[in-house]
């Protein structure tokens, strides 16, 4: 009985609980004239979905890792919906509007403080064959 106790401690400590639970299952296709600034490694867009929004990351071509997800919810200050987190002009960084921390849009981890956690990442899978991109938490 105090091992679950123990076990649920240290789950209630994941960056999954840092940021409210929404589900998360989209299917779309980069390739569509609508989003066509992910046709390019390094290429981004906004997408709805998550909790306040979700940036898709285009990092490798022609393989089923090629697209990172990542929640807009800023980890330093996830229940303040203004907090939100936006691509800056390098096309590699992204920050909180509110708390100034910065992270890395290769895989969401921290550059600069105040934030200790890193972004919340969402699962991908892309079917190059068939031009599907699939996020899901």
């Amino acid at each position: 009985m105090l091992l679950g106790g123990l076990a649920c401690k240290k789950k209630a400590k994941t960056v999954q609980d840092n940021i409210a639970y929404q589900t998360v299952n989209i299917t779309m296709y980069p390739n569509d004239p609508l989003n066509f600034k992910l046709t390019t490694v390094g290429g981004w867009i906004y997408y709805r979905g998550g909790v306040n929004g979700i940036i898709i990351y285009r990092k490798a071509q022609n393989s089923s890792a090629d697209f990172v997800a990542i929640e807009r919810t800023s980890t330093q200050l996830p229940d303040n919906p203004d907090a939100l987190v936006k691509v800056q002009s390098d096309g590699f960084t992204l920050k909180d509007t509110i708390s100034g921390s910065k992270w890395q849009i290769i895989d969401g981890a921290v550059i600069s403080g105040p934030a200790q956690l890193p972004l919340h990442l969402y699962n991908t899978f892309y079917d190059n064959a068939n031009g599907v991109l699939t996020i899901r938490n």
